[in-house]
């Protein structure tokens, strides 16, 4: 009996390896390549709500941009706040990286319609190099004023073909039955535009209706 135990060993041995022969071939699972997010933050609620928004995103969006207008005091402490709780969540030292940027505020609150065109102008000459420094494969933003020069800026230089960015707009779950003003704009320049509420996807088709998501 003894002898037959090697023997037997020796024929089982093919069977054995080939599983882990098998194993050894099979393709390793890539990681998703990092995508640069640019993130258009905004006072009042528009910076909480964004910042949500990023709380359910992997650690594939590495580098954040942040950019916000410069009269704005709250959204540098609420994003620096955000930044260091995810740091400790993920040990990976490339997703820790982001960065904070200002631009004039392209129109302030109650600020009227026309004076508001000079101000955008000049908010969208300062995002221009600011948006080629950047570069980002992607741009998320919920209704701040100053998203709109930041987004004009990402589609010129995607017009001339310098980085072409994804523009996703997420209108603020305030906004029941009516669009804000950037959201006006955006709709017809955004490559993804989601509302939160039923009323505006029945007035604006084009929109994508996800329920509340913040």
């Amino acid at each position: 009996m003894e002898l037959l135990l090697p023997v037997v060993f020796l024929l089982l041995l093919p069977l054995l390896l080939v599983p882990l022969a098998f194993l050894a071939r099979r393709p390793r699972c890539r990681q998703t390549p990092p995508l640069s997010l640019l993130v258009v933050a905004g006072s009042g609620g528009h910076t909480t709500e964004i910042l949500r928004l990023l709380s359910c995103l992997s650690e594939s969006y590495s580098p954040r941009h942040y950019v916000f207008a410069d009269s704005d005091k709250m959204s540098e402490a609420k994003i620096r706040s955000f930044e260091q709780k995810r740091a400790e969540i993920f040990s990976n030292s490339q997703y820790a990286k982001f960065t904070l940027d200002r631009i004039p505020r392209s129109r302030e609150v109650r600020q009227s319609w026309m004076s508001s065109v000079g101000t955008t102008l000049y908010s969208l000459l300062y995002s221009l190099p600011l948006t080629y420094r950047l570069q980002p494969d992607l741009i998320l933003c919920n209704g701040p004023g100053t998203c709109v020069p930041v987004c004009i800026s990402a589609l010129l230089l995607g017009l001339l073909r310098i980085k072409r960015a994804v523009i996703v707009y997420v209108e603020s779950i305030c906004r029941v039955e009516t669009l804000s003003l950037s959201g006006k704009i955006l709709y017809y320049l955004s490559d993804y535009f989601i509302v939160q509420w039923p009323e505006l996807k029945e007035k604006y088709p084009r929109s994508v209706y996800l329920g509340r998501i913040v």
